[in-house]
């Protein structure tokens, strides 16, 4: 025991790192192995910034494993470096509001704090590589949302003014299916920069809307048909199976991102999109409760697979008729499905390599 004391392990040479990621700087302390802060540092968001940090870390000590907060987001590029540079990396999440309440905020606070969470294994999760063919169809994907939501927020606009026109340039759009509709105002007559009526002011807004409308549906479908064709290219066994197309496949692929493997088991996959029973007994009662957490967006889509196959494939209406002859809700029929179709799509995700 005394031996011990006199000569405690040296740590010194092991270190754990943590970095609090923002848009233009990333702020990066280290500790040693018993959670004794070291040192911290600014560095820009830039490739000199990124390795500089690198150089930086790796002449501090050995690094065993860094821990970065903003991973999806400020942390993305960083995170692509680090991997490059052959160094373990683990995704922190922010501090929640009632530690910072206690401790404080700080970039240096939040540094240490992602780096005791690399210590302690609190932080576990791979972050995603965004280095391949799937972040590809991220931004396309993320483009094309944009673009629905904005023609939407237009058609709906567009309506509107129609609502409270001039009944004589009312009378003649009212009645227009919606295609004809766009067409129509696109026509309308040109105006001067400064209309001098009230009809040719609405002429002028309902033409530059109904504009905006079609450059907005071309902007769409060219998305549309990159998202097919990468999506056909990199993953056509989701394609292949009934009820998943280019729009859900995409989401999918997107929530699991260029490194797979990262995830490492089905029940894994199934609690990150939101789609795990959880426990929720107490005494004598046993029971599970439904998931609020994980990818919203890929619970969602696993909600569409669900819904079109009761719609139209007979194995899945077989599966609900036996169930709710069991007693079972129509709500608790697709949690299970969307369980079922969760198990599904991560064995199609998996790695050839996987075993």
């Amino acid at each position: 025991m005394s031996s011990m004391t006199e000569n405690p392990p040296d740590v010194s040479t092991t270190i754990f790192v943590g970095v609090d990621t923002h848009k233009d700087t990333h702020h990066v302390a280290y500790t040693d192995s018993l959670g004794r802060d070291l040192d911290d540092k600014e560095f820009p968001s830039t490739a000199a910034g990124h390795a500089d940090l690198i150089t930086w870390i790796t002449t501090a000590g050995t690094v065993e494993r860094i821990g970065v907060e903003g991973t999806g987001s400020y942390g993305s590029t960083l995170v692509t470096a680090l991997h490059n540079a052959g160094l373990d990396v683990v995704d922190v999440d922010r501090p929640d509001r009632r530690s910072r309440r206690f401790h404080g905020k700080s970039d240096p606070l939040d540094a240490r704090s992602a780096a005791r969470a690399a210590l302690t294994g609190k932080a576990t999760t791979t972050p995603k590589s965004h280095d391949g063919h799937v972040e590809a169809i991220r931004f396309l994907h993320n483009a094309r949302r944009s673009s629905i939501k904005a023609r939407a927020e237009a058609v709906t606009q567009l309506k509107s003014m129609i609502v409270n026109a001039p009944e004589d340039i009312r009378a003649d759009l009212r009645a227009l299916t919606d295609a004809a509709l766009f067409t129509a105002c696109a026509r309308l007559d040109a105006t001067p920069k400064q209309p001098s009526t009230i009809n040719a002011a609405v002429h002028s807004a309902l033409r530059s809307v109904a504009e905006r409308i079609q450059d907005l549906t071309t902007e769409e479908r060219t998305l549309a048909r990159q998202i097919k064709a990468l999506v056909a290219e990199h993953a056509p066994q989701l394609l292949a199976q009934f009820g998943i197309g280019t729009d859900t496949a995409a989401q999918l692929l997107i929530t699991v991102g260029d490194n797979p493997d990262r995830i490492t088991t089905e029940a894994a996959f199934a609690h990150l999109c939101g789609v795990a029973p959880i426990q929720a007994s107490s005494g004598r009662t046993h029971r599970h409760r439904l998931d609020r957490g994980g990818d919203r967006q890929a619970n969602r889509a696993l909600y569409t697979i669900a819904i079109t196959r009761l719609r139209s494939d007979e194995r899945t209406q077989q599966y609900r008729d036996r169930r709710l002859a069991e007693g079972k809700t129509p709500r608790d029929i697709i949690r299970c499905l969307k369980r079922a179709i969760a198990r599904e799509v991560f064995g199609l995700l998996r790695p050839p390599h996987h075993p």
